[in-house]
């Protein structure tokens, strides 16, 4: 089992615990006095399938009373109606600010019960058990937490630091591919903003990772969280830096929503960080080269670097909308090379829309 401590603030903060079961959950918890406190565990209901029956059993012994909360599956389920519920059910079941919730499951499930713990009798404490590549590399840890409102993504949120975030590998084998690839693009991510050699080092561990080999994924994932742990650290709370981590996320933001969720949160990312590329290799940061290989490594991982008809000024209209705006300006994330990012708030409408037709694909260019 590894383990690397997050500071906040520049005082201890939480671990995130690297394993392969279960198992050392109760040992784990032990350090959090729970026998007294009542536990409730939310999770959706793909996950509460797979593991949440699992999760009970292994807690009952752990604490005064354990509980559970599935909400709907899926991305649209992310709202404040869902918040709404949650509140109802710990309500229902008297939970105090002594206890504690458990996230279980993706990035959904992760952000949406964190905010619960952020505002439910002012914050009560809550531990993360990410089971998706997307949610161990990224959204589990760092203490952001949201819902998304009349599909405007993440508008509503706070900071929230887990107690804890416990990463059971072998989550990732019951995961499907498209999922699977769809977290990978933060871990690309991560590479290209801050460590060129993870970068390369991803690249050459290529097949080891799309076949699953359970000692690469450790490694992979030790190296994903400590870029972001570096990250969080210096900035906790984006004043600054941590604004670096939106790299690809402002034009991937504004897709996810033009196609209503139909594509992944990680493949939007993936286009959004080809776009990003593409702004940067125009503005004279990035070479030529430079910006084509960041656009073909995607192609590996089984990650788009295209997408089928969108409307460039619709897409430009979500960008507006982004919560990373400031005084009307877009906080762009671009690279100067790879494994160093920046903050830029010089792009032009003009170059946005022509980085969003270069990954557009309609079918008059299928029939060019």
């Amino acid at each position: 089992m590894e383990r690397i401590s997050v500071m906040y603030h520049r005082k201890p903060g939480y671990d995130i615990v690297f394993t392969h079961s279960f198992d050392e959950l109760p040992t784990e918890l032990e350090a959090f006095e729970c026998k007294g406190r009542k536990i409730c565990i939310v999770t959706d209901s793909k996950v509460d399938e797979i593991y949440g029956e699992q999760l009970l059993g292994i807690l009952g012994g752990c604490c005064k009373k354990v509980v559970k909360y599935a909400f709907p599956n899926g991305e649209k389920n992310k709202n404040l109606d869902t918040v709404r519920e949650i509140y109802r059910f710990l309500i229902e079941e008297k939970f105090d600010r002594k206890d504690l919730l458990i996230a279980l499951g993706g990035g959904v499930v992760g952000d949406t019960t964190g905010f619960v713990a952020a505002t439910y009798l002012r914050g009560i404490d809550f531990i993360q058990i990410p089971t998706t590549l997307l949610a161990q590399a990224d959204s589990s840890i760092g203490g952001k937490t949201g819902v998304d409102f009349d599909s405007y993504k993440n508008m509503v949120g706070a900071f929230k630091m887990p107690i804890l975030v416990y990463m059971n590998l072998s989550t990732l084998t019951t995961l499907d591919e498209r999922q699977y690839f769809s977290g990978f693009a933060e871990i690309m991510k991560h590479g290209l903003i801050k460590d060129s050699m993870f970068y390369e080092w991803l690249i050459e561990n290529m097949y080891e990772i799309c076949e699953r080999d359970i000692k690469v994924l450790e490694e992979m994932l030790i190296r994903s969280c400590n870029v972001k742990k570096m990250v969080v650290e210096k900035d906790p709370t984006e004043q600054g830096d941590r604004a670096l981590l939106n790299f690809g996320h402002t034009i991937g933001h504004a897709i996810e929503k033009a196609k209503n969720f139909e594509l992944y949160h990680g493949e939007c990312v993936a286009l959004g960080a080809v776009a990003a590329a593409y702004i940067s290799w125009k503005k004279e940061l990035l070479s030529m080269d430079e910006y084509y290989e960041i656009r073909d490594m995607f192609v590996p991982f089984y990650l788009p670097i295209s997408v089928d008809n969108i409307d460039p000024q619709e897409i430009l209209k979500y960008t507006k909308s982004d919560k990373k705006m400031d005084s009307g300006r877009i906080k762009f994330v671009l690279l100067k090379k790879i494994g160093k990012a920046v903050i830029d708030q010089t792009v032009t409408d003009e170059e946005i829309l022509a980085a969003i037709n270069e990954i557009n694909f309609s079918e008059e260019d299928a029939h060019a």
